[in-house]
């Protein structure tokens, strides 16, 4: 849950400009279309001026409502948002060329070799170093990766076109 109000304008005028803000005109300029949507049409209002630099306090006072009822709905749409990118995530690994099971316990200098080779057998190009491959599957793994140790299981999925995602 999303409970800070500070805001991300950093002084008086920009807090102004903000509070000119139209959440309408914000939701139609970047399409938002709430049947299509897996936010709300609140949930995409919030985050659009939280975008704009509002503060939860003031968001409330604009719709009406307490700012915890802001930070709730906030919070609610984040993780929609959260949940959408894993959907997609798990939709574009279904349909990946190729996808390597990195084991829980793997050192991290093996994944590259595992990699490359089933991007051969797929007749998949990685356009990466075996460096910058084991760069990308730490940076992407998180928390999975500590050092060179891989500590929980990974997909590593590769499009057609070579681009790597981690799961």
């Amino acid at each position: 849950m999303v409970a800070d109000d500070a805001s991300p304008a950093n002084d008086a005028d920009d807090v102004d400009d903000a509070n000119d803000v139209d959440a309408a005109e914000l939701l139609a300029r970047a399409g938002f279309d709430a049947d299509a949507s897996v936010l709300t049409e609140r949930q995409a209002e919030v985050l659009a001026l939280r975008e704009r630099g509002l503060r939860q306090s003031d968001i409330a006072d604009r719709l009406g409502t307490s700012r915890a009822n802001v930070s709730s709905v906030e919070a609610s749409a984040r993780d929609n948002v959260d949940r959408a990118k894993e959907t997609v995530a798990f939709a574009e690994a279904l349909s990946a060329p190729v996808r390597v099971e990195i084991p829980e316990g793997t050192d991290l200098y093996d994944a590259p070799k595992r990699v490359y080779d089933a991007c051969d057998e797929a007749g998949v190009k990685v356009s990466q170093t075996a460096p910058d491959l084991m760069k990308t599957i730490g940076e992407r793994a998180g928390d999975a990766v500590y050092g060179r140790e891989v500590r929980e299981r990974l997909l590593v999925t590769v499009d057609a076109d070579g681009r790597i995602r981690v799961r």
